[in-house]
């Protein structure tokens, strides 16, 4: 089902993820029912890569939209796709969220978070980066993501998703 607000969509699909829904940006596709996913593909209807979730954020991202929240139930999964929104107006969930899923697309493309990324990302000019610290600030100590190389000098530092963090050394991603 889907609904149409003035300020969101709303799309809710019956049952639960197969997946974490912090990790869908990054996660290689499921499928619940594979015959029934070739038919769709085979059709045109849908994609084999998995890369949906990819272009929402990334589509989100490029026309500095709030980011995609997604709500999990006991009997199923609703994802919101909201309407422009000035950073202003954003909740710190709604800012949060935004950081977080900038992290993941960023790192699946092989890239860091950075103060110029976050900048580009929210449409801040470059003489307003300490807005961009604050931001990466919020969502570093929400713990969503982290340093990448936290001995660098602030105006230096990458950031990756938390779950990316464990594993991560110096060397590369």
């Amino acid at each position: 089902m889907f609904e149409i607000f003035d300020d969101r969509i709303e799309f809710t699909s019956p049952g639960i993820p197969l997946m974490d829904p912090k990790r869908f940006v990054d996660t290689p596709p499921q499928s619940r029912n594979e015959a029934l996913a070739s038919v769709m593909r085979r059709t045109g209807i849908c994609e084999e890569r998995g890369s949906g979730w990819d272009k929402i954020v990334f589509q989100t991202e490029y026309h500095q939209l709030p980011a995609p929240l997604v709500e999990v139930t006991e009997n199923h999964t609703r994802v919101v796709l909201f309407a422009h929104q000035p950073l202003t107006k954003m909740d710190k969930d709604d800012r949060v969220r935004a950081i977080y899923l900038h992290a993941c697309l960023r790192y699946v493309t092989r890239q860091h978070t950075t103060n110029t990324s976050v900048r580009e990302r929210f449409g801040i000019a470059p003489k307003n980066s300490a807005q961009a610290s604050r931001l990466i600030r919020e969502a570093v100590a929400v713990g969503v993501i982290a340093p990448f190389d936290a001995d660098a000098a602030p105006k230096l530092r990458r950031y990756v998703p938390e779950w990316a963090s464990g594993g991560v050394t110096n060397s590369g991603m």
